[in-house]
């Protein structure tokens, strides 16, 4: 699947507090609806890609962007893809195999509060629309 995709580097935004070395894992609740268990791990080639998911993210804590390296195969992410997007304007992709934490990244894009906020409307509205479901 990652064959024809690009070699990185990749980043990931969350809220939760990583250190090198650290693997992110499928298995866990989606940062934006945590009553969904996801079959993935999400990650980026923008740090800014990333730094938006850390900062949306619903559950607490300061955003976090970290450079990460897929330990196996992965392919573009659907739900921002041609299932939805044509082509990845994102660069975005998921994996079911771990990624591995290489380091904090500080230098992404911050959102002022009122662009959060409309964020947070944004996902809310997407959450209740019947197109709204995360393809997992």
């Amino acid at each position: 699947m990652s064959k024809d995709l690009e070699s990185g580097p990749f980043f990931h935004g969350t809220k939760a507090e990583l250190i090198p070395g650290d693997l992110l894992s499928a298995g866990y609740p989606s940062n934006y609806r945590p009553e969904v268990i996801m079959n993935h791990v999400y990650f980026t080639a923008l740090s800014d890609g990333a730094g938006l998911a850390a900062e949306i993210a619903s559950i607490d804590g300061a955003p976090h962007v970290y450079e990460v390296e897929p330990t196996g195969e992965f392919e573009d992410d659907p739900n921002v893809t041609d299932k939805k997007f044509p082509g990845n304007p994102t660069r975005s992709y998921r994996s079911t195999h771990p990624l591995k934490v290489i380091r904090e990244v500080h230098d992404f894009t911050r959102l002022s509060p009122a662009e959060l906020q409309a964020w947070r409307e944004r996902i809310a509205a997407i959450a209740q629309s019947p197109k709204g479901e995360i393809i997992n």
